[in-house]
């Protein structure tokens, strides 16, 4: 006997059980067809001891249905119609529900649609669960989960609501819902078992085939990953091979150790047929208030001999690096990145080192920052990469010869202390800043070179010890008119104290001199005068610049080293600058006077233009890039006469993937090109572009005869929705050679990537002329990647 209890039912049950709603249901039923027949005592007492039995108002569940019938004949509670069931953060969607009260089960048939708490959707035409949805059982099944995985399944069954298991199943990643519904996807894995255990979150394939485009390619006899759902697990990663004439042939076998959830491990092994047995290790903590890593790599290399450099000669070899970086308060950050290597070409032969992208630099540094000062403590060491090599064309005018002893002729510096502070309140109306610079670096070799046939000698750097303290205090105010115009003055005074301890300190006429001193104080005043246009499409500005400086000499030159400002820029970056002096060596002196016309043009459509072009005019004292100091950069500055070249800058963006940018330095004479540096990107369909031009003139004083000219442009084109084709180019036009060139073709979906590439490169001073590579990568999302790299073709 059957009996329809209502239509568009909702039944809330207290307990979190499929039986709750059951004992809800009969009773819902037996109350209703007690209007047709009398009811007796104990049959109502039965009936409230049978609900207070198996509902718990703890917990909910609600079950929703067109109709909901209860088969007294079969004990089965029957839901029809959108049915749908919520218990515990799971969905059961079916056309039809049948609940079996003797077996405690739930039937789900019709489209159904299992959501499971965690996200994970199940689709099928029937579905069998347990009361409390922990076990269940499916035929014809997808899976679908949060990290777009995907398993399809001939049938399944849930356990212990722990391990699922299926049968004739296929893993696989999502494709767009654009692809045709029954294209197969680019690969798969199927297997005649597949055992998802939820609670070692790892996956095991057992007789499984790879497959792509739904043809086998590869037999797995057994395969296990981690479950997509988590991102540390213990295990082998993917392998990936390399060949090199150098190294021969060999595979790299990593395997990950999943420790703690603080800190855990990767261990790589490389067995190579020239070379042998590469080992790589790299350890990583992580703390509440920072993380630190380990890492170390080497090899006892049996064909040495394969390398033409002097590390022909080395067995062992190898590198070990630590990095870390700590909070050790709210403003306060404590932190290292420190490399050794055995030789300067380690991290070149053995580039798939896992740390190999940093080899020459290490520094250990503390930093505070607040909204208005900071402070930084570093230190730094240098270990080069380039090999030793001779020069026939300078002199060393006595000193080591350019080219040899390249790693003694680097400072050791320690420490560089930076403080910046900025005043809170104004110093007489205006704003008054601090910068403090404490410097000290050791070298143990003196880099010196000669251009004039030994005459006259030119030095980098000085052996000894070298100190600096230098103090700066910088006030300014800006003050505004009526009719815009703005005026802002300011003032600085710097003083700066030299400590040299050096075998060579004659060099820098230091010779019995401890301790130098030296005043730079400044005043000056800026004036702009923006004017503003605004016409029916957009607006420009058109603002004149001016600025001048008044200050004494500069003090010394030429007896000081000169470590941090060699570099001397002039461009419109540093046009308005009050010292154009990359760094504390020097200090910029004399009076001088920068004037230059800033033009901004903004259109309504997008478009944005900026340029500034100016020059700077020496007035009055000592030019100091016009009096060489030890290393004689500055005359080939453009800064050097009473009129400086001319500099400009152009920038344009239309926003609609061009953009444009050019720096140039124009001869005060002729208008000729003494620097250019030039850079264009676009994006125009299916293309992604990028060009760079760089001149730079002759610069005799420092050894640079003739001019260098090069230009480096790279593109990638789709071709289609997944492919596409990359190349670059960096070609010397002044001596018409390709210095480095490359070429490949990738593809890439939502679950696949493939890529191959051939690059030369003709830059590097490793003893061949030309070093060539030819590279391929595949990648699998959740399963993971694999590359071999060959340099055979050196």
């Amino acid at each position: 006997m059957s009996f329809p209890v209502s239509l568009n039912t909702e039944i809330w049950a207290g307990k979190g059980r499929l039986l709750a709603a059951a004992s809800a249901l009969a009773v819902a039923a037996s109350l209703c067809s007690a209007a047709m027949a009398p009811v007796r005592a104990q049959d109502a007492q039965g009936l409230t001891a049978d609900l207070a039995g198996h509902v718990n108002p703890n917990s909910e569940l609600l079950l929703e249905a067109s109709e909901v019938t209860y088969d007294f004949d079969n004990d089965q509670i029957i839901a029809t119609g959108d049915v749908q069931v919520y218990y515990d953060g799971n969905t059961v969607q079916a056309h039809r529900i049948v609940f079996d009260r003797k077996s405690q089960q739930l039937r789900a048939l019709g489209n159904v649609i299992f959501i499971e708490a965690s996200g994970n959707v199940v689709r099928t035409e029937e579905m069998t669960l347990s009361e409390d949805f922990s076990e269940g059982f499916a035929r014809a099944l997808q899976i679908d989960t949060t990290k777009r995985t995907r398993f399809l399944a001939e049938k399944a069954r849930r356990e212990g609501d722990n391990v699922t298991t299926i049968e004739n199943g296929v893993y696989t990643v999502y494709t767009k819902p654009t692809n045709p519904p029954n294209k197969p996807p680019l690969w798969r894995v199927r297997a005649e078992k597949i055992v998802h255990n939820q609670q070692e979150k790892i996956i095991r394939f057992e007789n499984a085939a790879f497959e792509v485009y739904g043809k086998p390619i590869a037999w797995l006899p057994f395969l296990s990953m981690p479950d997509p759902s988590i991102k540390r697990k213990s295990g082998f990663l993917m392998p990936y091979g390399l060949v090199s004439d150098k190294l021969g042939y060999g595979v790299t076998v990593p395997y990950y150790w999943a420790l703690s959830p603080h800190y855990d491990m990767t261990t790589t092994l490389t067995p190579m047929t020239k070379q042998g047995l590469f080992g790589d290790v790299e350890y990583r903590h992580r703390f509440e208030a920072g993380q630190v890593s380990v890492s170390a790599a080497g090899l006892f290399q049996a064909q040495p001999s394969q390398f033409s450099t002097p590390r022909a000669d080395d067995r062992w070899r190898g590198a070990v690096n630590s990095s870390a970086s700590f909070s050790l308060g709210k403003d306060w950050t404590l932190g290292w990145n420190v490399t050794y290597k055995s030789d300067r070409a380690f991290f070149r032969d053995y580039s798939f080192a896992s740390f190999g992208d940093n080899g020459e630099t290490s520094e250990i540094f503390l930093e505070g920052n607040t909204d208005r000062n900071a402070l930084s403590v570093r230190a730094y060491a240098f270990q080069l990469s380039q090999e030793d090599y001779e020069d026939s064309d300078f002199d060393a005018n006595g000193f080591s010869p350019v080219g040899s002893s390249l790693q003694d002729k680097q400072p050791l510096v320690l420490p560089v202390i930076d403080y910046d502070y900025v005043f809170a309140d104004p110093i007489l109306a205006g704003e008054l800043s601090l910068a403090a610079n404490f410097t000290s670096l050791t070298r143990d070799e003196t880099d010196a070179f000669s251009i004039d046939g030994g005459t006259t000698a030119k030095f980098r750097g000085v052996d000894g010890t070298f100190s600096r303290l230098s103090l700066k205090g910088d006030w300014r105010r800006t003050f505004i008119d009526p009719l815009g115009q703005s005026f802002t003055p300011f003032a600085y005074m710097r003083g700066d104290l030299f400590f040299l301890a050096s075998p060579d300190a004659d060099v820098t006429a230091l010779a019995g001199e401890t301790f130098v001193g030296r005043a730079m104080p400044a005043i000056g005043l800026e004036y702009r005068y923006p004017i503003i246009a605004t016409f029916d499409g957009g607006n420009q500005i058109l603002e004149p610049v001016a600025q001048v400086v008044a200050r004494p000499d500069e003090q010394r030159i030429g007896e000081l080293p000169n470590d941090d400002a060699q570099s001397i820029v002039f461009d419109t970056t540093t046009l308005f600058d009050y010292d154009k002096f990359s760094g504390f060596d020097r200090a910029e002196g004399g009076t001088r006077l920068n004037v230059g016309l800033n033009y901004k043009l903004q259109l309504d459509s997008g478009y944005y233009l900026s340029g500034l072009f100016g020059r700077s005019y020496h007035l009055a004292g000592e030019n100091s890039y016009a009096t060489p100091d030890i290393l004689g950069a500055t005359a080939d500055s453009g800064l050097a006469g009473d009129l400086s070249d001319y500099v400009g800058s152009l920038y344009l963006d239309t926003q609609y993937g061009v953009k444009l940018g050019a720096q140039a330095r124009l001869d005060k004479d002729d208008f000729s090109v003494n620097r250019l540096q030039a850079q264009a990107s676009a994006i125009y369909g299916p293309v992604v572009s990028s060009l760079a031009y760089a001149f730079l003139g002759a610069q005799p004083d420092v050894g640079i005869d003739e001019p260098r000219e090069e230009l480096l442009g790279a593109a990638t084109l789709r071709l289609e929705e997944n492919w596409r084709m990359f190349g670059s180019m960096r070609y010397d036009l002044q001596n018409s050679n390709i210095v480095q060139d490359g070429l490949g073709v990738g593809y890439d979906d939502e679950g696949f990537s493939l890529s191959v590439s051939f690059s030369e490169d003709r830059s590097r001073n490793d003893g061949d002329s030309v070093n060539r590579m030819l590279y391929f990568r595949v990648g699998l999302r959740t399963i993971g990647n694999t590359q071999v790299s060959s340099g055979i073709l050196n």
